[in-house]
């Protein structure tokens, strides 16, 4: 779910990143409207019935897999990309 919620807040974790790069040390002080930012964005997300919907059914979906197959979702995705 976390991973999802990034990478849909792409944009103010850009923004965060590159902030804390050129602030360096003073990232705490200097980079604090990207950090708002980036987590009123993930917080949206978090807290969105329809999104926590969603990751729960891919969840379950991978599950569903993994006890058909016994083979986890990134050993399964690491087999098809090296078989082709």
């Amino acid at each position: 779910m976390r991973e999802k919620a990034r990478e849909r807040c792409s944009e103010q974790v850009q923004d965060f990143t590159k902030c804390c790069k050129d602030s360096g040390i003073l990232m705490v002080v200097k980079c604090q409207k990207e950090n708002s930012a980036l987590k009123e964005c993930l917080t949206a997300y978090y807290t969105d019935p329809a999104f926590y919907e969603e990751c729960k059914m891919e969840y379950l979906k991978e599950r569903e897999e993994f006890r058909r197959t016994g083979i986890p979702s990134k050993k399964r995705l690491q087999k098809l990309l090296t078989n082709t």
